[in-house]
């Protein structure tokens, strides 16, 4: 008989309800990516980095925009140091097993594939014991009180209690993201490893989202929702775990912290989805008025969303010869549509005073995101104390 582990809890008419609006807005996402359009690649790329960054910030490892676009394009940093760039590159190799396996009908996740997919993570750190549980016990601590919060199970349950874990996902009948919410929980609690527990944890989240195949896993993900609200991830947790591994305790709390984080993740992927296909028809005008190449609208589209343009990621995604996208990008600059910034070796290119007035255009009419659980902030923080 297996160990037992966190069971999800019954969802109330507040969550069912959250529950429908949620599917239905990943449901209209995905009819949206099966016509194909011009910014899909993109928006790929984007939301990818932006998951990779999310989840990453919460473990310390802050990298910027550009870096983390970057690591997906599988490019140099531009600001990154070397230690924050080996467990960004590891946590990118790990989510792109992910993104591309999970899909497979044939797939199936094992204890042996949660370790493999540890290795990828920290093969980079062979001290950490990549694809190896933990041989003893293990503590968080937080490091500005000076405490520890929470203490794992004893090490020798950790293989029964992840075969547990395993047996449990899609097989319990609760909705994909209930269950996918159960898997991480009881993933960080159970802390198998020395390292890397946290990443793992969110990685295999958006693993199991993407068997469901709803929507494509890149766009599941909620990686970038909690990378941006930290402080309550990290107290729902704890309000959750009360400082140990006790998996008798009540995961209400849990579940309606990850619905909210679908819901508030759907919402503003519908609005870039809308932002981009405005942007796009924009910049399209925009490239017929200046007589430049229509092959440069994918550099024109990462300017104007915020990111610099290099030589080297626009050749390889125009897929076009050095020399043409050395004459493209003076092209550009040449008609004012990018600044050039740096000397020849280190130059990027970023968006003009057309192309800024275009970004500022379009956000302009952005309408606010409506919070699924607008009480749950406040009780977060009453029930951590704090």
């Amino acid at each position: 008989m297996l160990p037992s582990i966190y069971r999800a809890p019954d969802t109330d008419l507040e969550d069912l309800a959250v529950i429908d609006d949620v599917r239905s807005l990943r449901e209209s996402l995905a009819d949206v990516l099966r016509v194909p359009r011009r910014w899909s690649s993109g928006m790929r790329r984007t939301t990818q980095a932006r998951a990779i960054q999310g989840s990453n910030t919460i473990e310390g490892y802050t990298v910027s925009d550009q870096d983390a676009v970057a690591a997906v394009d599988d490019e140099p940093p531009m600001t990154a140091d070397e230690q924050t760039w080996a467990e960004i590159m590891g946590y990118r190799r790990m989510m792109t097993f992910i993104l591309r396996m999970t899909p497979d009908p044939e797939f199936v996740l094992t204890p042996q594939t949660l370790r493999s997919l540890h290795f990828m993570l920290l093969e980079h750190d062979l001290g950490a014991d990549p694809g190896r549980f933990r041989p003893g016990a293990v503590y968080v601590r937080d490091e500005a009180a000076d405490r520890t919060v929470y203490e794992g199970p004893p090490a020798e349950e950790v293989p029964g209690l992840v075969e547990s874990l395993v047996a449990t996902i899609r097989h319990d009948g609760a909705d994909a993201m209930v269950d996918a919410a159960m898997a991480h929980l009881n993933l960080v609690m159970i802390h198998p490893f020395r390292d890397g527990n946290g990443r793992m944890a969110r990685a295999l989240q958006t693993l199991v989202l993407g068997q469901d195949r709803v929507l494509e896993p890149t766009f599941s993900s909620i990686e970038e929702w909690l990378g941006s609200n930290t402080e309550d991830y990290y107290r729902v947790l704890a309000v959750t775990g009360e400082g140990a591994w006790r998996p008798q305790n009540d995961a209400t709390l849990w579940i309606k912290f990850t619905l909210r984080a679908h819901h508030m993740q759907a919402q503003t992927l519908r609005r870039r989805f809308q932002e981009a296909e405005t942007t796009w028809r924009a910049l399209d005008a925009i490239v017929a008025e200046h007589g430049v190449p229509e092959r440069t609208t994918d550099a024109l589209f990462d300017a104007a969303l915020g990111y610099r343009v290099t030589r080297p990621s626009y050749a390889k995604h125009a897929a076009i010869e050095d020399q043409t996208a050395t004459r493209d990008l003076r092209r550009l600059v040449q008609s004012g549509l990018l600044d050039a910034v740096g000397n020849t070796r280190g130059r990027f290119y970023v968006a003009s005073g057309v192309l800024r007035s275009l970004r500022d255009d379009v956000r302009a009419g952005r309408e606010a995101l409506v919070d699924p659980y607008p009480w749950m902030s406040a009780e977060l923080r009453r029930r951590a104390g704090r």
